[in-house]
């Protein structure tokens, strides 16, 4: 049986972390092929918060990485079957390119053929506050078809450190592509309140 394709693009929007983690979370379950893109300014923003080695890290974690200018990649045809795309942190810029099919890059072309082929595209993106252009630009997306995922902690799992909110944005990212690989799935809510 052939492992299951997945893309993970990271682009130039704070939380370059959460884009890690998931690729760390595909690579160790070892049933994903991983096809990663990353933006110029991905790199600048992995550089800036997770530190000079994780560019070079992050691109170990993959089975192929694709250069963001190459838009004549496999990953930009319809007949390179994926399980579907997640970017993680997805910024404005890549936010409005997919919103309006502006696909002059290879992170923007790959998620509008995710979105062409009814595949699953998870845009985790991540700015604040938002003004009624960045609204529009998502209720767009949501239109043909993209799951706007904000890489918002899960405050009621009471994570103890930064790093375990990552890993639970990163999980959920993965659980929306359907993906429910044991090791990957994300902590399940089992109620809560005030017992009698």
């Amino acid at each position: 049986m052939e492992p299951e394709r997945v893309i993970v693009g990271l682009s130039g929007a704070s939380g370059a972390a959460i884009g890690v983690r998931i690729a760390e979370l595909l690579a160790e379950a070892r049933r994903y092929e991983t096809h990663l893109v990353v933006s110029p300014a991905a790199e600048r923003t992995l550089y800036e918060e997770v530190g000079s080695d994780a560019l070079p890290y992050l691109r170990s974690l993959a089975t192929r990485v694709h250069d963001h200018r190459d838009i004549g990649a496999s990953i930009a045809s319809g007949s390179f079957r994926t399980a579907g795309m997640i970017v993680a942190p997805c910024s404005i810029r890549t936010l409005t390119a997919i919103a309006g099919s502006h696909l002059d890059n290879l992170l923007a072309r790959t998620a509008d053929v995710q979105l062409k082929e009814r595949r699953r595209l998870v845009l985790m993106v991540r700015e604040s506050p938002l003004h009624l252009g960045h609204l529009r630009a998502m209720a767009q997306v949501t239109e043909i078809g993209a799951i706007i995922a904000p890489p918002v902690p899960a405050f009621y799992l009471k994570p103890a450190s930064l790093a375990e909110a990552v890993d639970h944005m990163a999980r959920r990212a993965i659980g929306l592509l359907n993906l429910h690989s044991s090791g990957i799935s994300q902590r399940e809510w089992t109620g809560g309140g005030p017992t009698s």
